[in-house]
């Protein structure tokens, strides 16, 4: 296998700026690539070098494999590092990589088509003995037998999309007068989503945890876990908090997690970084899901508790190295909690939020790691997910990452487009997320049915106190008469809140 010198990252965002630092860290350069509608973005700006891929929508531009190959060549890169989302997950893009020379920063492409793809992976973990969701192995296409397997498994079912991820194409059917609009959304989102639209069911567990294993395989037959991913924040099959360990897994079910997983990997052949997703029912008994293969949004809470850097491990396993440790030299310490911090409205349903952004604190601190992907005066484009940012909390235990991580959210700064902080700021102060009492249907069951105990924004806050400020100039021109009360009082804050301006 020829070395790694050079590495072109086939993605934009957060994702693509923690990779060019790995690469910059190793001594590597580095290749972006970008749209027209990235032709400024942060990834682009941090690149060696960036080559333009096509026009803002991703069908024309970030999913392109002739585009991405041709610009991977042009450039003289030795490898490629998908990231995840766009091509990640692509076998025949890892193929074409292998065709023109390149090494695919990830697994072998028949591993990802068996593994990828829900259905297949889950009759692999039935070979492999490993306990999956009740439901159907092969996807479904007869309405009559779907409606047969439904009652066969008992309601309420889940409609999941055979190919792909990221929450999309899933739909809950609670009876069976529900099922025949159920299928028709799942499929349609399926098929706009990933160009496939067929669609298998599972049991719809209830009071459930989502936990997932991350695993790492060299190509020397050596496979470890990095134990386990706490994942049941959720908001429409989406995470939005995840966290490293997990409250609900003892130290029994972690080694029992983490042997499964290992095992599947083991008996799939798998090689490079994947992470097998598990639902954990009320009584603790785990189910597997699917498997990831590639690198999470979620791992740096793994990198905070192992101390291991899974870009660079990735790297080095695709140039041929063996993994430098064993499992019994893995160690999990701390705490790590995770916020994927969105451009998107809470108030307006969780509509993304595009546009500039005109003003962007980050927070800092002892245990603070923001990975970003933009920064102030950049626009966030309308073609792709409004992630800016991950970011991540470590402590000694829960409490103390729970806590540093409520402070960091008080501290960023947006302005210019509307975000979730706020809501992310309500989970972490609410008690059942404090005493860990939550599962996979929290956040859009209890929560959601509470009224939400919000603040004024704080760019408003300031706004009004300005305001007011200026009118109390004014009175003072034509009387001596003073307000005593301060103007962020009479804006609507008290003391501390006025502390964090």
């Amino acid at each position: 296998m020829k070395p790694i010198r050079k590495v072109l990252v086939a993605n934009r965002g957060e994702i693509a700026v923690r990779v060019l630092r790995a690469c910059r860290e190793m001594g590597l350069q580095t290749v972006a690539v970008y749209s027209d509608a990235d032709r400024t973005a942060r990834h682009v700006r941090q690149a060696d070098e960036a080559h333009r891929l096509g026009p803002g929508p991703a069908s024309e531009s970030y999913l392109r494999i002739d585009g991405v190959v041709e610009a991977a060549t042009r450039s003289g890169a030795d490898a490629v590092h998908p990231g995840y989302g766009f091509l990640a997950e692509n076998a025949d893009f890892a193929r074409a990589c292998a065709a023109a020379g390149i090494v695919f920063i990830g697994p072998r492409p028949e591993t990802i088509e068996l593994m990828g793809e829900k259905t297949s992976a889950r009759r692999a973990a039935i070979e492999a003995g490993v306990p999956v969701v009740p439901g159907t192995v092969e996807p479904i296409e007869d309405h009559a037998v779907l409606a047969r397997e439904a009652e066969r498994v008992g309601y309420p079912v889940l409609l999941k999309a055979a190919g792909g991820g990221g929450g999309k194409g899933i739909r809950r059917v609670a009876s069976p007068k529900d099922l025949a609009s159920a299928v028709a959304r799942a499929r349609s989102e399926a098929e706009s989503a990933f160009g496939d639209g067929r669609v298998y069911l599972e049991k719809a567990l209830t009071g459930a945890r989502h936990i997932e294993i991350q695993v790492l395989a060299d190509g020397h037959g050596q496979v470890v876990h990095l134990f386990e991913r706490e994942c049941s924040i959720q908001r429409r099959h989406q995470k939005i908090i995840e966290e490293s360990p997990s409250v609900a897994v003892s130290p029994a079910l972690r080694e029992r997690m983490g042997a499964l997983s290992v095992a599947l990997a083991r008996r799939v052949g798998y090689v490079n970084a994947g992470t097998l997703e598990f639902l954990v029912d009320a009584s603790g008994e785990p189910y597997f899901l699917e498997m990831n293969t590639r690198l999470q949004v979620e791992h740096p809470v793994t990198e905070w508790v192992t101390g291991l850097d899974l870009v660079k491990l990735q790297i080095r396993i695709a140039a041929g190295e063996a993994l430098p440790f064993t499992q019994a030299e893995v160690h999990q310490r701390g705490h790590a909690i995770e916020c994927r911090i969105y451009a998107e409205d809470p108030d307006l349903g969780f509509l993304p939020s595009p546009g500039r952004i005109t003003v962007l604190r980050a927070p800092a601190g002892p245990g603070i790691r923001d990975d970003s992907g933009v920064d102030a005066g950049d626009e966030v484009p309308i073609h792709y997910d409004p992630l800016l940012s991950k970011l991540t909390a470590y402590g000694a235990d829960r409490a103390e990452a729970a806590a540093r991580m409520s402070r960091a959210l008080a501290e960023y700064r947006v302005l210019g487009l509307a975000t979730n902080v706020a809501f992310l700021a309500r989970i972490l102060a609410h008690p059942a997320f404090a005493s860990g009492a939550f599962d996979i249907g929290w956040v859009e069951g209890p929560l959601a049915r509470e009224e939400p105990r919000t603040q004024p924004p704080w760019e408003i806050v300031i706004a009004a106190a300005a305001i007011a400020a200026f009118e109390e100039r004014r009175a003072a021109s034509r009387t001596t008469v003073r307000h005593e009360v301060p103007v962020w009082r009479r804006a609507g804050w008290d003391d501390q809140q006025r502390g964090r301006l």
